[in-house]
């Protein structure tokens, strides 16, 4: 069977034993409950294809696997080093944060020009760590605005960067066994926060149980007129999000209940449930207005979470050390020895 939601996703049922195959461009991953019936896979699929076969899951698309008694780590320290050492900071002094609180990165038309290859291929290298590194994914994006003309200031944030990830090279994402398959979101926005056009940034982190699936950091495509509209917008990228892990999972085999979306703005959740504040809404794009349906359907429900709660609050804006590690640490990036 093909899978509803990703068609590169085959799953195959007999009985009590699940069979799933996933595959990426010309990489293939596979498991099941019977090691028995993965086996017999591996030799039907050598016998039909000429490929070689890694055995269990310690090295794919350049990250590290490391299978524990109580979970998995999930890393890409082997790169990281590379990535460092390929632009020459390995000596340098580490930073414990991506960004200064204070610092507002523009198109800094007047300042001194630098080697566009050379930040593209910083930038390039950095978006592929982010497949690992949440705590980077919105200091990069920020700095990979600036592509198309970077300027000398620009280059030095990519390098504090750089020097904060040879601090870190060990950090990975952690997937305890332990935990339950409930999805859930986080959801944050750093409301006119860009200088240039003064859009916002959104950012998310979607969690099955405990453990963190999938983050977004990006800036908003329209200019929000108010924080309750900037959170609308983010809760509405995120509710469709929400609802390709749910058919995802559901080709799994798991089916959800109500999915909870947790947002710090008490505005953004009362939009959501009472249709009666119009008046108040109709500036916002009505592609946005189908979270209030699946309010109503009970697929999702926004509850609110304090400030100082908001995971996704790591994923939207420069912030001091103890609130960054203190974040860096409850999305589950740790290391593990």
């Amino acid at each position: 069977m093909r899978g509803g939601a990703d068609q590169t996703l085959f799953i195959r049922r007999n009985n009590e034993v699940f069979l799933v195959a996933q595959i990426y461009v010309d990489d293939i991953v596979f498991g099941s409950t019977s090691s028995e019936c993965a086996l017999d896979f591996a030799k039907e699929m050598k016998s039909e294809f000429e490929m070689s076969m890694v055995g269990e899951l310690t090295y794919f698309l350049g990250f590290q696997v490391k299978q524990l008694k109580d979970g998995i780590f999930l890393s890409q320290s082997k790169y990281a080093r590379e990535l460092v050492k390929k632009f020459g900071l390995e000596s340098t002094k580490h930073f414990r944060t991506l960004m200064p609180t204070n610092l507002k990165l523009s198109k800094d038309e007047s300042g001194k020009g630098v080697e566009e290859t050379l930040y593209r291929s910083m930038i390039g290298s950095l978006l592929y760590l982010t497949a690992s590194r949440p705590d980077i994914a919105f200091s990069v994006g920020v700095c990979a605005r600036y592509e198309a003309c970077p300027k000398e200031s620009h280059l030095i944030a990519l390098k504090h960067i750089i020097r904060y990830i040879a601090g870190t090279l060990e950090l990975g994402l952690w997937y305890p066994f332990d935990t339950h398959s409930d999805v859930g979101c986080y959801i944050d926005v750093d409301w006119v926060g860009n200088v240039d056009d003064r859009k916002s940034t959104s950012g998310g982190c979607f969690y099955i149980g405990n453990c963190l699936v999938a983050w977004m950091s990006k800036k908003q495509n329209s200019v929000s007129l108010s924080t309750a509209e900037a959170e609308y917008i983010v809760a509405g990228s995120c509710c469709s999000q929400l609802l390709w892990i749910k058919q995802m999972l559901r080709d799994y085999g798991i089916d959800q209940g109500t999915m909870v979306v947790f947002c710090d703005n008490t505005s953004a959740i009362n939009i959501s449930k009472n249709p009666l504040l119009y008046s108040r809404t109709k500036h916002i794009d009505i592609r946005h207005h189908f979270i209030r349906d699946l309010v109503e359907d009970k697929v999702v429900s926004l509850e609110y979470v304090p400030t100082e709660g908001q995971i996704a609050d790591i994923l939207t804006k420069p912030l001091d050390v103890s609130r960054f590690e203190s974040l860096r640490k409850s999305i589950g990036l740790c290391t593990v020895n």
